[in-house]
């Protein structure tokens, strides 16, 4: 985990490895709403790479995502594609959360490896000195379609918290 009050060096390579994940996820180099109180989680594998990162942010307010039923399909893989090309949408009422993910990034030939779960796992327990958040508590930045299939697999539903990372409050679609 790298904090805001370490070493510039660190916060220098973290600046790298965020332009890298932001380029990957299609963002444009978009702010943190308050990247003084950001938190980054780097997943290292043995040969010491990045291979996942997780950065997350103070904020106040949540929407919860309306789910759209998804209709009979004969095979998994027909949900996965239903799930990845259908729009959706979220409640316009604000509830209460803690923790914003601004961003979840694992490396491609890595992923489906338990590395973004385990990242999350580790920020739920250190996010907070001394509490545990609850998946309730925590809120994803406007997930891409693989994002949000997994808050959907992380959360166990669909109906999981949303925020707008570039002012941590109203989500605009």
């Amino acid at each position: 985990m790298v904090l805001p009050d370490d070493p510039k060096y660190a916060l220098k390579k973290v600046d790298e490895i965020r332009e890298m994940v932001d380029n990957d996820l299609g963002f444009q180099q978009a702010p943190l709403m308050c990247y003084s109180r950001a938190k980054t989680l780097l997943f290292i594998s043995n040969d010491k790479k990045v291979t996942g990162c997780l950065i997350a942010e103070h904020i106040q307010w949540g929407y919860r995502v309306i789910e759209e039923k998804v209709p009979e399909v004969s095979s998994e893989n027909e949900k996965v594609i239903f799930e990845r090309q259908k729009a959706w949408c979220c409640s316009t009422s604000p509830e209460p959360a803690i923790c914003g993910i601004s961003r979840i990034w694992v490396f491609n030939m890595m992923r489906r490896k338990k590395i973004a779960s385990r990242m999350l796992e580790c920020l739920r327990s250190n996010f907070i000195y001394g509490s545990y958040l609850s998946k309730e508590e925590i809120a994803f930045s406007d997930p891409t379609p693989d994002g949000k299939l997994f808050a959907t697999q992380y959360c166990g539903t669909g109906q999981f918290l949303v925020y707008n990372f570039l002012n941590g409050h109203h989500i605009k679609w």
